[in-house]
């Protein structure tokens, strides 16, 4: 297993239209986030990167809806993701679409996002699935050259397991968009390979869908059961024995 730490970046999307089919996986996304949207309660929601500033996110109750990005149209905070500038406990919902793939960090852009959610907070990721059809993709000569195969896919599992040692509780994790999403591949000409793998594999999803929430351990102290040390008192009667005998031994 590669680490998840890598100094080598390749050229991260911007937008949605750089990738192959891009308005097609854009509103598949937004139609999956859509039941888990009117769930989130709060006042901030963050949308780290520029491809999950560009998700319509109106169903949300949360009405403050921030953009953290580098530099773009619906930027509303320039930073970096990995270094947000809010405090701890700060925010209420955060989604991240297709984020991890293109940085040199990516459990550090977890643990930052851990940082500022409020405990109960949610956490949306979007990612594409390594053990897929777009997946196997990436093995093809010349597509490490290409979005979206310039990143680094990650298994769902792995993100998984990166939430539940921060202390996420993994709410759902679902596959979906059944196509290699190459440029020049029409999807309706595999509608029946797609048809069939939704229905008989679904793992091997192109695109996976996590969200989870930070949990809440509550810390009841224990109070300390203190017993005063006793202390050291001979017993009577043995001294009373004692010296009785020593007594008879002097008239002796």
């Amino acid at each position: 297993m590669k680490p998840a730490l890598s100094f080598q970046e390749g050229p991260k999307p911007l937008s949605w239209q750089e990738f192959p089919h891009g308005d097609y996986l854009r509103c598949d996304i937004e139609r999956k986030m859509g039941k888990w949207l009117p769930r989130m309660f709060g006042y901030h929601m963050l949308k780290l990167g520029n491809l999950s500033g560009e998700l319509n996110t109106s169903e949300s109750t949360i009405k403050h809806q921030v953009c953290v990005a580098e530099s773009g149209p619906f930027t509303g905070v320039v930073a970096d993701i990995d270094e947000l500038p809010f405090y701890e406990h700060s925010v209420d919902a955060c989604i991240l679409s297709h984020c991890l793939e293109y940085h040199s960090d990516p459990h550090h852009i977890l643990r930052e996002a851990h940082r500022t959610l409020i405990p109960g907070g949610y956490i949306v990721i979007t990612g594409f699935n390594p053990f897929s059809l777009c997946g196997l993709a990436q093995l093809l000569p010349f597509s490490g050259q290409k979005l979206p195969w310039t990143g680094r896919f990650f298994t769902p599992a792995r993100v998984k397991d990166w939430l539940n040692l921060l202390g996420f509780e993994i709410v759902s994790d679902e596959r979906f968009i059944y196509s290699s999403l190459a440029r020049g591949n029409r999807l309706s000409r595999f509608a029946p390979w797609r048809r069939f793998t939704k229905q008989y594999l679904k793992p091997m999803g192109s695109v996976y869908m996590i969200v989870a929430r930070k949990r809440v351990t509550p810390l009841t102290p224990i109070k300390p059961k203190w017993h005063a040390r006793p202390q050291f008192s001979p017993v009577k009667g043995a001294g009373l024995r004692q010296t009785s005998k020593q007594h008879r031994e002097r008239d002796r």
